[in-house]
């Protein structure tokens, strides 16, 4: 089985990727909505994932005309319906597999 690649973008690919400026990201990453590797802007490594998370949360803050507090907010918000959601899936499952025994 192979591994999984995962890809990582510094700080200009991110930008670039993510249709960012730099002050931009580094607005989402003072919010905590990203979490580069590195601990200076000139060492900060993004994951597809956090690049998905930029788009998303760009996206939040243009269609509803949040903040940046109030995009983490609502990320955080949808990560949790998403659980819930993917736990929900499994309890029914569980539970149609107890009736039908």
């Amino acid at each position: 089985m192979s591994e999984p690649v995962i890809v990582l973008l510094d700080l200009a690919e991110f930008c670039e990727a993510a249709e960012l400026s730099v002050v931009h990201v580094s607005e989402i990453v003072e919010h905590g909505i990203l979490e580069p590797q590195g601990t200076q802007p000139k060492d900060w490594r993004f994951t597809d994932y956090e690049l998905l998370l930029a788009k998303r949360a760009a996206k939040l803050r243009r269609d509803l005309e949040l903040e940046w507090e109030g995009v983490a907010l609502a990320l955080d918000l949808l990560e949790e319906v998403q659980q819930l959601r993917a736990e929900n899936r499994m309890l029914k499952q569980r539970l149609g597999r107890l009736v039908v025994e």
